[in-house]
């Protein structure tokens, strides 16, 4: 298998990792366009890393990393709301990336560690660091589409645990529609395909017409809404999933939303 081949098959799961970044699929493809790129330009960026997907992260982070808004607080930033990557006002610091590299990505400390360009006691660090601030975020209300009993079930209980509230379990986009009239929900968990044969991206469309609120979709195969030819999901719960990896989603999910809210307000 030649090297682009290989780095090929990471991709969908890098543009994973840089719209949960970001906050919005927009940014996060086109940081993921700006590495690749950059591989073709130089492909000895990836010669220095006996794992490809460890390389091809670690490309990606010092692209990143380079950027100086994205390594600052949101809150000190001051940023042209015109300019083309608007979400550069609400980057994430550098202990969320160590977060959601171990956390919803999957790495090993030592190869997290390795991405970063640090030591496995810095990496260490700066997840606990993540984890008191994303500890810190707002509770909210939780609506959850979900067709499998089960795992609607698991879902509602780990929200729960989150501090969350759950206001309905849907299971067809009819009863999606008809559960938001009466509790409006601050957050969504919505599966890819429904009961009634319906489609979850439909119901939420529809519900997003109405409401602005995040929305984390879940399914067994994500590399099918990551191919960044269309519009697709900014966050995405990977079946099998668990409860590390959707608390992980969830608070960057409320994160950007919670910052956003304040943007607005200001």
């Amino acid at each position: 298998m030649s090297m682009a081949q290989q780095v090929a098959q990471f991709v969908p799961y890098l543009r994973r990792y840089a719209r949960a970044l970001c906050g919005t699929q927009q940014a996060g493809d086109a940081y993921v366009s700006a590495t690749l790129e950059a591989l073709v330009s130089d492909p000895s960026l990836m010669q220095t890393h006996g794992n490809v997907k460890v390389a091809l992260y670690s490309v990606f982070s010092r692209y990143w990393n380079s950027v100086t808004a994205n390594t600052e607080n949101s809150s000190d930033i001051q940023m042209d709301p015109s300019q083309a990557v608007p979400t550069l006002e609400i980057i994430t610091p550098l202990p969320r990336q160590a977060f959601l590299l171990t956390s919803m990505e999957g790495f090993s400390q030592q190869d997290a560690a390795e991405i970063l360009g640090l030591q496995v006691h810095e990496l260490q660090e700066l997840v606990t660091a993540a984890g008191r601030e994303m500890g810190s975020h707002i509770q909210t209300d939780v609506l959850i589409i979900e067709d499998e009993p089960l795992i609607a079930i698991d879902l509602e209980s780990l929200v729960e645990s989150l501090g969350h509230s759950v206001t309905a379990v849907a299971r067809t986009h009819t009863e999606a529609l008809t559960a938001v009239k009466t509790r409006t929900p601050g957050l969504i968990l919505a599966d890819i395909q429904l009961a009634d044969g319906s489609s979850g991206l439909d119901a939420v469309n529809d519900l997003l017409q109405k409401l602005d609120v995040p929305v984390i979709f879940i399914t067994a195969y994500p590399e099918r809404l990551l191919t960044g030819a269309r519009p697709e999901p900014a966050f995405l719960l990977t079946k099998p999933y668990n409860p590390v990896m959707l608390s992980a989603i969830i608070s960057q999910a409320l994160f950007f939303e919670q910052t956003a809210g304040t943007s607005r307000a200001a």
